[in-house]
């Protein structure tokens, strides 16, 4: 409901308003006015120049014509001149008195900027001691109350170990007594932290719609302001804001805007968030779990967050929202399905296999986009291949069907994908290829696609080192066909001289190096004011050994790579001239390829090839249709 404004408000604005447009008319007046001297003013009468005059104490104006003719007013100084009304009456001048001039402009002129101040500074006093409805209302907290949410944990699907953690918190919020009883505190704050899209922010929603309480939400932007000290005054409001609806539950979202290791010397402060931040501590350390207060912060970014704010006491309750598992997928893709009419082909199980590494607003990605496939297309429900082409959508990108590319373009983006799909097939330990393709999507000219069988959580040294000959599988293709190299590799390089450098100094994979954590942090965001001062004390020789490590890494899967499609030059070959056929090759067609057997025909391509039999052939029935038709 929207606050009425207070009369004394629109006063205000309206008095402010009429005193600019009086002075900015005077100040326009005051600049077209010409000032003349006495006798030229007299001299003017005398010759007919002057229309009109104004006679006023101290102040002679009106209308005169120039020597040009031009219209103008003037002003002057009267003098003890006993004849110019005479000479006015004889030249036919109209003459006004300037006793007629209203009393209320000249008080707004002296007096209006003096009362506008006071009534201004009075406006402000009013703001802060009322709690801050009007001016001072910057310095309140933005959170958003939502009472009687709709969300609860049904419609949060998968994330079954954090919903056990939080159903203690909906309990307590439910019956704060049961634990009290027993002695037992229930934690204060409650962090939630994981990948972007996870659904951090949907679980907190399901706490408050579970437990029926009020649930204040806040992001942790909006604490921090160009104003000093608002940050901290936000703070304070959300939390008297929670005691006066206890019990209720405050989500502040992203907290690692507000949240961040204080200055640690380098990389300049932030006296305003480090303010907020201390203000945030206080508060949680003042409130005890009686009040019935329970704090929620979601955040991607746990590991910039400052310690004080992680103790036992404030955030009690650290809890890990994952990615989703194959079945937490399946499970998140029936949920957004149940908005949508599919067909009776779609099968959810497949969708979820094929969508490793996916999280719950990506999953909620590829069912929107596939329901706007079908309705482009004017179908009634969503099938398999709408599915089919929102994953590819999502994970790589719109194809891009205008990009005009040449026969040897394609036959070289051809030979650059068979070699990733080839080296992928023929060593052990490695996913089964799904698909592979020759169509532009978003930035890539083609790709090949792996499904890992179930999801892994580790990576063994065999599996980085095939990872990193399937990257050079395309750069060895290219060298194999042409002899010559080409800038297509580029972003395969980057990944695998990323992994190598994992390897070596991360994941202790090197035997010459050894098990050491030789650059803790590299391969993550530097934290500014903390990460770049640690300094990595490594010397000359090790540093040397580092490079050569990540070198030989690299360079024995790119011979891995090459020997692999050496020997199986012909099947490359066969590949690539599918793939320039058919653009696209699933898991069967490369099964098939891999083992030397031909594929069958294109299906479209025998019925083109029987409809143009037919037309070649003469048909007795389709001439007398055409005679019929002449005549």
């Amino acid at each position: 409901m929207k606050q009425q404004k207070s009369p004394w408000f629109v006063f205000f604005w309206i008095s402010l308003a009429i005193i600019i447009v009086m002075f900015m008319n005077n100040a326009r007046q005051r600049t077209q006015e010409v000032e003349l001297e006495y006798s030229d003013f007299k001299q003017n009468i005398k010759a007919g120049n002057v229309s009109k005059v104004v006679v006023a104490s101290g102040e002679i104006s009106g209308e005169f014509r120039d020597k040009d003719g031009v219209l103008k007013k003037f002003k002057t100084i009267p003098m003890d001149d006993p004849n110019l009304i005479k000479d006015m009456e004889e030249n036919k001048v109209l003459q006004f008195s300037g006793a007629r001039r209203g009393w209320l402009a000249p008080i707004l002129f002296n007096w209006g900027p003096v009362l506008l101040l006071i009534f201004f500074w009075l406006w402000i006093m009013r703001g802060m001691m009322g709690g801050g409805k009007q001016a001072m209302a910057f310095g309140k907290s933005k959170a958003k109350a939502v009472t009687g949410g709709k969300i609860t944990f049904k419609d949060v699907a998968g994330c079954e170990e954090a919903k056990e953690e939080l159903q203690e918190i909906v309990e307590f919020l439910k019956d704060p007594g049961k634990f009290q009883k027993l002695g037992g505190k229930i934690p204060k704050g409650v962090l939630l932290f994981g990948a972007p899209g996870t659904g951090k922010t949907l679980l907190a929603k399901a706490v408050a719609g579970e437990a029926g309480v009020p649930f204040f939400s806040a992001s942790g932007s909006e604490f921090v302001e160009m104003f000093v000290g608002v940050g901290a005054s936000r703070v304070r409001d959300l939390f008297d804001q929670g005691r006066k609806s206890a019990p209720c539950l405050l989500f502040i979202d992203e907290i690692d805007a507000v949240g961040r290791h204080r200055f640690a010397g380098i990389g300049g402060g932030h006296d305003e968030r480090e303010q907020t931040l201390n203000q945030l501590l206080v508060e949680m350390d003042g409130f005890n779990t009686k009040e019935g207060i329970i704090l929620i912060a979601a955040t991607n970014r746990a590991d910039v967050l400052d310690p004080a704010l992680l103790r036992p006491g404030r955030f009690d309750r650290q809890i890990v929202v994952p990615s989703p598992e194959l079945k937490d997928r399946e499970q998140i893709l029936s949920v957004h399905a149940k908005k949508v009419k599919l067909g009776k082909d779609v099968d959810l199980k497949i969708i979820a296999r094929r969508t490793p590494g996916f999280v719950g607003a990506d999953l909620a990605n590829v069912i929107n986009e596939a329901a706007l496939l079908a309705a482009r297309n004017s179908q009634k429900s969503v099938n398999m291949k709408n599915l089919e082409e929102a994953i590819d959508r999502v994970y790589s990108g719109p194809e891009r069907k205008s990009m005009i590319r040449s026969k040897e373009d394609l036959k070289k983006t051809a030979y650059h994908e068979a070699g990733h799909t080839l080296v992928a097939k023929f060593l052990p330990n490695t996913d089964p290829v799904h698909k592979v393709t020759i169509i532009p999507r978003g930035a890539s000219l083609g790709h090949t696609l792996q499904l890992p069988e179930k999801d892994k959580h580790m990576l063994t040294k065999t599996e980085a080192l095939n990872r990193i000959a399937i990257l050079f599988g395309g750069r060895a293709a290219e060298e194999i066909a042409y002899n010559e190299l080409s800038t297509g590799a580029s972003h395969d390089i980057a990944q695998a001289t990323k992994l190598a450098k994992r390897m070596v100094i991360e994941f202790g994979m090197s035997e010459k190096v050894g098990p050491l954590a030789l650059d803790q942090g590299s391969s993550e965001e530097v934290f500014l004011g903390r990460d770049i001062s640690r300094q990595p004390h490594l010397s000359e020789k090790m540093s040397e050994m580092i490079d050569s490590e990540i070198k030989r890494i690299a360079d024995d899967g790119l011979k891995t790579a090459s020997g692999i499609l050496s020997e199986n030059k012909k099947i490359l070959d066969a590949m690539v001239d599918y793939l320039l056929e058919r653009e696209t090759l699933n898991s069967e067609d490369i099964d098939k390829i891999a083992k030397g057997e031909p594929l069958p025909p294109l299906e479209n391509k025998a019925v083109e090839e029987e409809e143009s039999k037919k037309e070649a052939e003469p048909s007795g029935e389709t001439v007398n249709e055409s005679e019929n038709a002449q005549v």
